[in-house]
């Protein structure tokens, strides 16, 4: 006598009814980690989204405020009011906005204008300091931080910073012709000063290649004629 065929819904019911026994004896065994898991993530969530509204947004806003003014001082070149600020709580100036609301991001931005306003004052030391502790969120800034921290180390006599600086310039934001021919010009220019003329005339025919309508050609091209660069 033949066996008989189980039916394809018999089938089914039995493969389900495992199923359902196998989960019941997983939540069983582990249903306080998975509760517990769950718990922690809304937890998370949950202090996230309080830190990012009742702490994170009032303190951005609080440090925005606070930097305006020197902004505005930094703008007209009144470098010494836009670092220590008029006296008033209402212009605190830099330096305070720095140590007040250094985790946000106007903090932050405060370094890059602390340290162009002690490159512009001769303070060089305090210009490398405030610059490296930058970060630059785009690749405008990231250029302009570290040109000018290549300004500031040279200006301090230590050349070997000021090249690896220029150098990362130079590449930063390529489609910002003005100031990456410029800071390409200053590379050359530091090369010749430390008797580095193969480097320079790299630096100077790289400018000519790479930035024809620079402001620097006519300079440039000296340079290279007092290099032996003809070409």
């Amino acid at each position: 006598m033949a066996t008989e065929e189980k039916q394809p819904e018999v089938i089914v019911k039995a493969t389900e009814e495992k199923v359902v026994e196998k989960t019941q004896q997983f939540w069983s065994k582990n249903s306080k980690l998975v509760t517990g898991v769950i718990l922690a993530a809304i937890i998370l969530v949950g202090g996230y989204y309080a830190y990012d509204t009742y702490f994170k947004a009032p303190a951005e806003l609080e440090a925005n405020e606070a930097i305006w003014p020197s902004e505005k001082a930094y703008r007209t070149d009144s470098f010494q009011l836009a670092l220590n600020g008029d006296g008033t709580k209402n212009n605190i100036g830099l330096l305070k906005v720095i140590s007040k609301h250094g985790s946000t991001k106007a903090g932050n931005l405060a370094n890059f204008y602390a340290g162009i306003c002690y490159l512009q004052t001769g303070d060089f030391n305090n210009a490398i300091k405030y610059l490296e502790a930058y970060s630059p969120k785009d690749p405008e800034s990231k250029l302009r931080a570290l040109g000018s921290l290549g300004d500031a180390y040279a200006e301090s006599g230590k050349n070997d910073q000021a090249v690896a600086n220029y150098k990362k310039a130079t590449e930063a934001f390529i489609t910002d012709e003005a100031n990456t021919s410029e800071y390409l010009f200053r590379l050359g220019q530091l090369y010749d000063k430390m008797g580095k003329s193969k480097e320079a005339i790299e630096a100077f025919t790289s400018l000519k290649e790479k930035f024809p309508l620079s402001l620097r050609m006519g300079e440039t091209d000296k340079y290279l004629a007092k290099l032996g660069e003809t070409k």
